[in-house]
């Protein structure tokens, strides 16, 4: 096989995970932030470095099992996500059913993930915005369990950062998603 149609098939099987979150030091660590922790461990388990920036994201490119594959981290801020990830499925000319994005879930206990084809928002402004920039429902989504408290308002439980019982917690969960995720990119 030549070169040119050797990157061909990379490129016609290219794979865009997004993982959301917000940029800057004050939302590191943060419950809103876990799409960027799990983008980032599994960018550090494939030995890839963010080093490049487009369309208002920062990105890595890789090759897993001759899959080529682009992690993303939007830094538009969750609620413009959408923008961003717009403008790299359309530059890249990636199939719908290629991107993958994940984020946090306020529905599901932390420690826990569900995969999606597709669905609405569910309440998440960050995915509510995809769908408007996409204009379509249908892309698959990883949610991430961060849990909910009934005391706090939603929007500053998001905010706050994870207490060190669930920091071990989200420790466990990096390993079988990065797994998860490897089976995803393969498939």
């Amino acid at each position: 096989m030549s070169q040119k149609n050797h990157n061909q098939k990379l490129k016609s099987s290219l794979k865009l995970l997004i993982g959301f979150g917000n940029p800057g030091r004050e939302y590191q660590k943060t419950r809103h932030n876990l799409g960027f922790q799990v983008i980032d461990y599994l960018a550090k388990q494939l030995n890839l470095s963010w080093q490049k920036e487009k369309f208002k994201g920062l990105y890595t490119t890789g090759v897993y099992h001759q899959q080529k594959i682009i992690l993303l981290k939007p830094l538009t801020y969750m609620n413009n996500s959408g923008e961003c990830v717009r403008d790299f499925v359309n530059y890249w000319k990636i199939p719908l059913e290629n991107i993958l994005v994940i984020y946090d879930d306020l529905s599901l206990p932390l420690g826990s993930f569900r995969y999606r084809q597709q669905g609405s928002s569910g309440g998440h402004n960050g995915v509510k915005n995809i769908i408007e920039c996409l204009g379509t429902q249908k892309f698959p989504r990883l949610k991430v369990g961060i849990g909910s408290n009934e005391k706090i308002l939603w929007k500053d439980w998001v905010l706050q950062k994870f207490s060190e019982a669930e920091i071990k917690e989200i420790k466990k969960i990096l390993l079988e998603l990065t797994d998860w995720l490897l089976g995803w990119i393969g498939y």
